[in-house]
């Protein structure tokens, strides 16, 4: 099945579904939260969807290849910003916010390490 628009990826699909859930999630803080992890958090789940819909739009499978760990690295950025807020709010529940971050983690290094052979075996 060839893919025509970011939308189609399933890794952006689910890295949709994250967003929400962070926003969902993030709720639940306390309100003096608003401008700092909540505002981090919330930027952090959007960069990867975006990043990958960026670098789906790109001609290259290395420019791809670039936006794919950036999205990865917003994912470890999130990942972290969800250890500290469990520390600081024990009383909220993260486990779906991670699971579907741990999923949306492992389809990105799976295509980083499809997209990084792809780039090996052409050069």
């Amino acid at each position: 099945m060839y893919i025509q628009s970011f939308k189609d990826l399933l890794v952006w699909q689910k890295a949709f579904i994250l967003v929400k859930e962070i926003y969902k999630t993030t709720k639940e803080f306390p309100s003096e939260e608003k401008f700092s992890l909540v505002s981090q958090m919330r930027r952090a789940a959007l960069s990867i969807p975006c990043n990958i819909a960026e670098g789906k739009k790109r001609k290259t499978v290395k420019d791809f290849l670039h936006f794919l760990r950036m999205a990865d690295g917003s994912a470890a950025e999130l990942e972290t910003q969800i250890l500290i807020s469990k520390e600081l709010f024990p009383n909220i529940d993260f486990s779906n916010t991670e699971s579907i971050l741990i999923e949306v983690q492992k389809m990105l290094i799976s295509m980083i390490k499809k997209f990084e052979s792809m780039i090996q075996t052409n050069s």
